[in-house]
């Protein structure tokens, strides 16, 4: 089967996916434009514009609004949830929330995933969930639940710039199986469900946890080389390199390192680890470069995520979870823009069983 590669599904003026250039635009905006300059509350007064007007101060109030509510669902995380998954936890979460397809249930959706998971994380150690805050931003708030203290200036700005880099991507796996299920008019928090549903698979969810596993077994620059030729003989894949889209470097990459490096600047990135992990990058492409010069195998999103999201403090376990809470926004803008603009998808299948007798 193709997996439908290549078939246009939809119309979309959400993002455009530019696989041979390496380019990314969200509503108009190159993600070099918005990544590292904007917050999360900016792209979602991009993404929703049709949905909830009103600018990014505006689109931040509500969103405020929104995590308060989202908290009071907290009361239903029991020990039955406790023992499941964070991504599984944040889906039955998630499934409690009311359904619709009004701006009130598109920003309780948006603000609940980064108010479930640090509970869940910190639910999972022994600990108290922390409530929001009102009057900070939606990823000041987010790391204020996760560590029970004040985030700084520049923790802030490189959780906002994975949030926003990770805020749409055209017509993806999750992407599509939230617009399948709006077609049907079943309601925004159905689609999310659906999305967060396909996201949990490993072939879309990606790899950002085993790239840290990689980082870990390699242990320090000088053996790089060594670890990861050995790794491909084995036929191993090295993890954070290559993309099904991208012929060339995954732009989201050169954003979430941009990230790094000014948080590291800040003083909160350990050097020794992003030096380690610019090395593996640096030996990987080499090697990948001469091992298979007929496939343009470039560092992609997983790479410099992983790194990112452990320096802010998220356990690897968690980062599905994370990613969520980004992409959220996407998704709901896509199910709105199939709701308000599209039909019922219903593709043909071609039959290639026994004939009948």
């Amino acid at each position: 089967m193709s997996g439908l590669d290549d078939v246009i599904a939809a119309e979309t003026a959400l993002s455009e996916v530019d696989g041979i250039n390496g380019r990314l635009v969200i509503c108009g905006h190159r993600l070099d434009a918005l990544a590292g300059r904007t917050a999360y509350e900016g792209v979602l007064a991009l993404l929703f514009a049709d949905l909830c007007r009103g600018d990014e101060g505006a689109i931040g109030q509500k969103l405020s609004q929104a995590r308060g509510r989202a908290f009071a669902e907290l009361a239903y995380l029991d020990d039955a949830l406790l023992d499941l998954s964070v991504t599984e936890g944040l889906r039955a979460l998630m499934a409690r929330l009311p359904d619709g397809e009004d701006s009130a249930v598109a920003l309780l959706l948006t603000a609940a995933p980064a108010v479930f998971v640090p509970a869940l994380i910190r639910r999972k150690a022994g600990l108290d969930a922390v409530a929001p805050q009102s009057g900070l931003s939606h990823a000041a708030d987010m790391l204020a639940m996760l560590t029970g203290a004040t985030p700084s200036p520049a923790s802030i700005s490189a959780l906002d710039t994975y949030l926003v880099t990770v805020s749409d991507h055209g017509l993806n796996a999750s992407t599509f199986a939230a617009r399948v299920v709006a077609s049907t008019r079943a309601g925004y928090t159905s689609a999310v469900l659906a999305a967060l549903g396909a996201l949990k698979g490993p072939l879309h969810g990606g790899a950002p946890g085993p790239v840290l596993d990689m980082l870990d077994a390699v242990g320090q620059p000088d053996l790089a080389q060594v670890w990861l030729s050995t790794a491909l003989a084995r036929g191993d894949r090295l993890m954070g390199f290559g993309h099904r889209i991208y012929r060339v470097r995954d732009p989201r990459a050169d954003a979430l390192k941009a990230a790094l490096h000014r948080l590291g600047a800040a003083g909160g990135m350990n050097a020794d680890r992003l030096a380690l992990a610019e090395a593996v990058e640096r030996e990987a492409l080499s090697l990948l470069h001469r091992a298979k010069p007929d496939r343009r195998l470039e560092t992609n999103v997983e790479f410099f995520t992983a790194l990112l999201l452990e320096a802010l403090g998220f356990p690897r376990e968690a980062f599905t979870g994370v990613f969520a809470a980004g992409r959220v926004g996407g998704w709901i803008a896509h199910a709105h823009e199939q709701v308000d603009k599209g039909r019922l998808i219903r593709p043909q299948s071609l039959y290639v069983g026994p004939k009948a007798a």
